[in-house]
């Protein structure tokens, strides 16, 4: 009989809340965007630099400058992208900004429900165009797929992407699929490569059998040099993989799943320290793998990794009492210590931003 472990005793600490203040219990933005409100933040990127968040509802970008340290609870962002000002919302530039990073100084963005990827060579201060764009043939063009049958250059609902290893990994949501591209792609380039299909033509859901090498929605990526995490989320699951994959190659590490067959999901009872629902983002910091388990409302932490197979239990929750539990805000108030279906996670040392969209902010974490 396996026994649960008790949370780390080196708990996580909270350090600040961006994004809207909670109001009768629930943290809500104001009725027309701010500066310093947010509305349904999908996805994070900190490094030492800046703390970039897609505010996704809102259709931009909010950056925070850090030269003079992280920022404060309820601070204003210092820029604003996709939008002429704090002020204005609505789908123009951005529809759905998802997935966020920064290569060398370069921004790149999952503009999700545009299904492209935009990329600036630096970061835009006065509303200069992106400098490249992938799965489009042009920034007027906005077509799932571009219009056409799935192909090496299109894209449909793209997520998630990361850059690891000189190699840029897009997850393609709504294909099934993760592509990728050695180096950073310029306007229009084919990928080289795919994952969780046996070919650039095919985008069947699980490939029509689940496995270890199928997706049902590929949502996020990380990793490092000697292996990749792909967050496959309607499984409920994370697969990871030796190396860097090159075509079609079946995962050898799992997390949130018995075996690779298994799609379970549990709403309904206790949780654990190994199960998942809907896991949407994920982050690597040396052997730490943190996953944002966003259907049950909670960040887990993992310390130790192994080489193949089944992943230990989660050493750490972030948002829950205990392993067991899953409820929004555990079914109280928002405070500092609690999360609503939190999509995005990112990690920069020893500090963790964690995109948590049900609550509209962005929360900081020293772990």
């Amino acid at each position: 009989m396996s026994v649960e472990p008790e949370p780390a005793a080196n708990t996580p600490r909270f350090l600040s809340w961006l994004g809207a203040k909670a109001k009768y219990g629930m943290a809500l933005p104001d009725a027309n965007p701010t500066a310093s409100q947010m509305y349904c933040p999908r996805g994070v990127y900190l490094d030492e630099k800046v703390l970039v968040v897609s505010d996704s509802g809102n259709h931009r970008l909010l950056v925070w400058k850090l030269g003079n340290g992280l920022p404060e609870s309820h601070s204003a962002a210092d820029l604003v992208i996709g939008q002429p000002d704090f002020e204005t919302e609505g789908p123009g530039l951005f529809h759905l900004p998802t997935g966020v990073t920064m290569v060398d100084g370069k921004l790149l963005v999952a503009d999700a429900w545009h299904h492209r990827i935009l990329g600036w060579n630096s970061l835009p201060e006065q509303g200069e165009p992106p400098d490249f764009i992938v799965g489009q043939s042009s920034i007027a063009e906005t077509e799932p797929n571009r219009g056409k049958t799935v192909s090496a250059d299109t894209l449909y609902w793209p997520y998630g992407l990361a850059y690891i290893n000189e190699r840029l990994y897009v997850a393609d949501t709504g294909n099934r699929r993760v592509l990728y591209w050695q180096g950073l792609p310029l306007n229009g380039q084919p990928a080289e490569g795919v994952i969780g299909q046996p070919d650039f033509l095919s985008h069947e859901e699980n490939r029509g059998a689940i496995g270890p090498k199928s997706f049902r929605w590929a949502h996020a990526i990380a990793g490092d040099r000697r292996r990749i995490f792909i967050a496959d989320a309607g499984n409920h699951r994370i697969l990871g993989f030796h190396g860097h994959p090159r075509g079609d190659q079946e995962a050898v590490f799992l997390l949130g799943q018995s075996d690779f067959t298994s799609w379970e999901e549990y709403p309904y009872r206790p949780q654990s320290a190994q199960v998942l629902r809907f896991p949407y983002s994920l982050a690597l910091e040396g052997e730490r793998l943190v996953v944002a388990d966003t259907a049950n409302n909670r960040v887990l932490l993992f310390d130790s990794l192994p080489e193949a197979g089944l992943c230990p239990p989660a050493s750490t929750v972030i948002g829950q009492p205990d392993f067991s539990a899953n409820g929004e805000n555990n079914w109280k108030e928002v405070n500092e210590g609690s999360l609503c279906w939190p999509y995005g996670v990112h990690t920069c040392g020893n500090t963790l931003a964690i995109a948590d969209s049900g609550n509209n902010r962005v929360m900081l974490w020293r772990i």
